[in-house]
C-alpha cells in the first residue's frame, strides 16, 4: 500500500501554478503546501495588525479558486499550513469560496499553535505542532485541511499516520515520513532547484534534464515509513541521490532532527538510486521527541535605515575612510545603538564599464526610535554630496527609518500548548501531548572513515570541484551542509574539512561558535555557526541575511585538492 504525497509550495510567494501542474501532471492522493517561514510568520504579524481578519496566506485561494474542482474530481486531498496566524480564518474563506463555485468540500483546520498572549511583546508567537491534528481531521473525512504553524515535515507526518494507522509511539515509522517531509518541504530544492551541481545537472541518473522550470516533487510512502522520492513523469530538473542529499542537509543541525512528533536519526538514512528520477529513502530509525516544543517568538525589534555610497575607481580605500569621517559627526550627534560599515570590493582595476570599477560602502544603523534612524541621519548622507569624495553618488535616495523584527525561540512542555482539531462539522477533537519523551542530547562523534593516501599530486583548486553544498538559517544561526559523491572524496573531504579549516575557509565565522556533525551515510559534514546572522533575517544583519549562498562561498574557497580527486 503506497501513498503519494505531492508538495505544490516551499515558501510564501513559490511559483503560482504549481498546484495546477501537481493535480494535472500524474497520479496523487494528497497534496501539501509549505506556505510558512520565520519572516513570513512576521510578514502576516504585521498584515493582522492592519486587519485582524488577515494573518493568513492569500495567494492559496487565488490558487485553489482555480484549482478546487479538479482537485475534488481527483480525490486529492489538500493539507497546507496557509492558515498562518488565522487558520479558522483561512478555512472560514475556504468555504465560502467552495460555496461560490458551488463545490462540496470538507474543510477543517488545526489550532492551538498561537501562544501570542502568554508572550507579552510578542507580534507573534507560535509552537511549532505535530502531524496527529491533521490525521485527526483526515480520518474525520476533510477533503482540505488548514494549519498555522505545525511543523513543515508535519505536512507529510499527518496524511501518513491517517493513512497507515500509525500511532505515536511509532517512532521508526514515524521518523521516515519526517525525512520525506523535510525532503519536499522545500519544494523543487529537491528537484534540481538551487542545486551545487546544477552545470552537469546532476552528474548522474537525471544528467541532461531541463532545469529551467524543475518540477515539483512526491514521495511515494510506504506503510514502513520508507519511501521514494520522485517527481511528475515529463516536469523539468531532475530527483538524484545528490538532490535528495542537498536537501536533507538543508537548514538541519546534527544527526538527531528533533520535531514535535519524533527525533529523527539523520545518520541512519540510506540513500540508493532506484531509477531515473527516483531515489529510494530507507533505513531511518526514530526516537521519542523531546519533552518540549519549540516556539517561535517574532518581536518588532526597531528601525532601521541604509545609506550605500558608489566608490569608483582609484583610492577606493581612501575614499571609503572619508565618508566614514564625514559621517562620524552626525552619528555622534544622536548615536543609533547599532552602526554597521562595510566594504564591498566589487571593483575590477583597468574595469571597461563604470559598474565594474565601483564599489560599494554600505551603511546600516538601528535604533529603537524611528527618528534616530530617519532623514537626520540619512540627509547627512546627502549634505556630502559636493564635500566628499570624487565621483560622489549612493544607490538610492536615504528615506525614513523602517520597522525590523527579531526572530527568537523558546521551549515549553508539550502540555502547555492546547493542540486541537477543529473538524469539518465543527467538532473539537484535542490531540493529547505526547506520553513517551526523550531529552535531546549530541550522539558521540562517530568513527571516520580511513585517511585518503598522503603523497600524492595536489592542486590549489576551489573545494566546490569535489563537494557540494547548501546552507540556510535557524534565527540568528546557520548552517552549511557540504557532500561528496564517492568514497575516496569521502575519505579526504572528513579529514581535511575540520572546524579550523572551516573558519580559515570562512573568516566571517571567526569568533563564532562552530559545530561540525558527521553524516557516514550521507558522506556529508553538516557545520552549525551560532550568530552569524544575528538577530534573525529580518534585521538583515549581514549581506546575506538567510545565509543561503555562505555554502557556495564555501565552495569557491581554495585548497590543496588531491588530484586524482579532480
Amino acid at each position: 500500500m503506497t501513498l503519494r504525497i505531492g508538495n505544490a509550495s516551499g515558501f510564501y510567494g513559490d511559483r503560482f501554478d504549481a498546484l495546477r501542474e501537481m493535480l494535472t501532471g500524474g497520479e496523487l492522493d494528497v497534496l501539501t503546501g509549505d506556505y510558512l517561514a520565520e519572516l513570513t510568520m512576521l510578514i502576516l504579524g504585521r498584515d493582522r495588525l492592519k486587519d485582524p481578519g488577515a494573518g493568513y496566506a492569500r495567494t492559496f485561494l487565488r490558487q485553489l479558486e482555480d484549482c478546487l474542482g479538479l482537485a475534488q474530481e481527483q480525490g486529492v486531498r489538500i493539507v497546507t499550513n496557509a492558515g498562518g496566524l488565522n487558520p479558522a480564518g483561512l478555512a472560514d474563506a475556504v468555504r465560502r469560496l467552495a460555496d461560490r463555485l458551488g463545490i462540496p468540500v470538507r474543510v477543517a483546520h488545526v489550532e492551538g499553535d498561537d501562544l501570542t498572549v502568554a508572550h507579552p511583546g510578542s507580534l507573534a508567537a507560535h509552537a511549532y505542532l505535530g502531524g496527529f491534528g491533521i490525521a485527526e481531521c483526515l480520518r474525520a473525512g476533510a477533503d482540505i485541511v488548514v494549519t498555522g504553524r505545525v511543523t513543515d515535515a508535519a505536512l507529510v507526518t499527518g496524511p501518513a499516520a491517517a493513512h497507515f494507522g500509525w500511532r505515536p509511539e511509532d517512532f521508526d515509522r514515524l521518523a521516515g515520513a519526517v525525512v520525506a517531509g523535510h525532503v519536499l518541504e522545500c519544494g523543487t530544492q529537491a528537484t534540481g532547484g538551487n542545486y551545487a551541481f546544477f552545470a552537469d545537472a546532476g552528474n548522474g541518473a537525471g544528467a541532461g534534464r531541463d532545469l529551467c522550470r524543475p518540477g515539483f516533487p512526491l514521495a511515494e510512502l510506504h506503510e514502513d515509513g520508507s519511501c521514494v522520492i520522485t517527481k511528475h513523469p515529463g516536469t523539468g530538473g531532475f530527483v538524484d541521490v545528490g538532490t535528495v542529499t542537498a536537501q536533507l542537509l538543508y537548514e538541519t543541525g546534527g544527526a538527531r532532527y528533533a520535531g514535535p512528533d519524533v527525533t529523527a536519526r539523520l545518520d541512519s538514512v540510506r540513500l540508493s538510486q532506484d531509477g531515473p528520477d527516483r531515489v529510494r529513502i530507507e533505513g531511518v530509525r526514530g526516537e521519542a521527541p523531546p519533552p518540549t516544543l519549540k516556539v517561535g517568538r517574532n518581536r518588532l525589534g526597531g528601525f532601521r535605515n541604509e545609506v550605500v555610497f558608489v566608490l569608483t575607481g582609484l583610492d577606493i580605500e581612501a575614499k571609503a575612510a572619508l565618508v566614514r569621517e564625514q559621517m562620524a559627526d552626525a552619528l555622534a550627534k544622536s548615536p543609533p545603538s547599532g552602526v554597521g560599515w562595510e566594504l564591498v570590493r566589487t571593483d575590477r582595476p583597468d574595469a571597461d564599464t563604470e559598474e565594474t570599477a565601483s564599489a560599494l560602502l554600505r551603511l546600516v544603523v538601528r535604533d529603537r526610535d524611528q527618528e534616530t534612524v530617519g532623514r537626520a541621519l540619512t540627509g547627512a548622507a546627502v549634505e556630502l554630496a559636493l564635500a566628499s569624495y570624487p565621483g560622489f553618488h549612493v544607490l538610492a535616495p536615504p528615506g525614513k527609518g523602517t520597522p525590523y523584527g527579531v526572530f527568537e525561540d523558546v521551549y515549553v512542555p508539550h502540555g502547555e500548548v492546547p493542540h486541537v482539531a477543529v473538524l469539518h462539522d465543527g467538532r473539537r477533537i484535542p490531540v493529547p501531548p505526547v506520553q513517551d519523551t526523550l531529552v535531546l542530547q549530541d550522539l558521540p562523534e562517530p568513527a571516520l572513515p580511513e585517511p585518503y593516501p598522503a603523497g600524492g599530486a595536489t592542486r590549489r583548486a576551489p573545494l566546490g570541484l569535489v563537494a557540494g553544498a547548501r546552507s540556510g538559517d535557524k534565527g540568528g544561526n546557520a548552517n552549511v551542509g557540504v557532500w561528496v559523491r564517492s568514497e575516496e572524496a569521502w575519505r579526504w573531504l572528513a579529514h581535511t574539512l575540520t572546524v579550523d579549516t572551516f573558519r580559515r575557509l570562512l573568516p566571517e565565522t571567526a569568533g563564532l561558535t562552530v559545530t561540525r556533525h558527521v553524516l557516514r551515510n550521507l558522506r556529508a559534514l553538516n557545520f552549525t555557526v551560532e550568530g552569524i546572522l544575528g538577530e534573525g533575517v529580518a534585521a538583515q544583519h549581514r549581506f546575506d541575511p538567510q545565509a543561503k549562498a555562505l555554502g557556495e562561498w564555501l565552495r569557491s574557497r581554495h585548497l590543496d585538492i588531491p588530484e586524482a580527486l579532480l
